[in-house]
């Protein structure tokens, strides 16, 4: 099973996706252009963070028109995994795959350092492996999850809220939440459960080097779903 990590002008985090999946996953992966129209003989999608098209107008609104997004949501429609990161989830956003939008930190600062995470949805292929509250990186300006009080409750009632930002007791509190996000969301997912959008990086956290091994935890969904892509 292949997976595509999408290439757009600006991004930066391609590459860590890319070696995190190869090297300590174990799954193939190879670079798309964002202005290729196919994604023929992959099984998966991972759109990584960085600063596509320089993130001019909103975050993540002008790299969600490319046209390799067309294919990403034909990807999505099938119920193929999809995980966008960081600018990757801002994108997932803005084409409208999941609910919501990005918006300034709270802090209006940019915040880079170690959060933890709780699993709040133990059922999609994402998040049913994580059993524990995780330490995993942010990097972001931008990464206010934000929405209205319907679409709050859609995802409360639809269990697709993914992950919370937490203590390293597993506590949510204001304190644990690096950007003022709604509800201390860090993660959200589709209704299928097959997209997930996720500010933390996990591509960050795969080895004991970078500082943790958590990332493996939600990650490794993909060798686990390969046979069947």
């Amino acid at each position: 099973m292949k997976v595509a990590v999408i290439r757009f002008p600006g991004s930066n985090c391609d590459q860590d996706a890319f070696h995190s999946l190869r090297d300590d996953i174990g799954v193939g992966a190879e670079y798309v252009w964002y202005e290729e129209t196919s994604l023929d003989g992959f099984g998966a999608v991972f759109v990584p963070g960085g600063f596509s098209f320089g993130d001019y107008l909103r975050c993540g609104a002008m790299a969600a028109r490319a046209p390799i997004m067309t294919e990403v949501a034909r990807f999505a429609e099938e119920g193929r995994p999809v995980i966008g990161v960081c600018n990757g989830f801002q994108v997932l956003c803005e084409t409208g795959l999941l609910p919501g939008a990005l918006l300034l930190n709270e802090s209006q600062k940019f915040v880079c350092k170690y959060v933890h995470l709780r699993a709040e949805n133990r059922t999609s292929m994402w998040t049913q492996g994580v059993d524990k509250v995780i330490r995993i990186p942010v990097a972001h300006g931008e990464g206010r999850y934000v929405c209205d009080a319907d679409t709050l409750k859609k995802l409360q009632d639809g269990e697709q809220i993914a992950f919370r930002y937490v203590d390293e007791a597993g506590t949510q509190s204001a304190d644990a939440n690096p950007n003022g996000s709604v509800e201390n969301i860090a993660g959200v997912l589709n209704v299928k459960g097959n997209v997930l959008g996720l500010m933390p990086h996990p591509e960050r956290a795969t080895k004991n080097t970078l500082g943790s091994t958590d990332g493996l935890t939600i990650l490794k969904a993909l060798t686990m779903v390969g046979a069947g892509l």
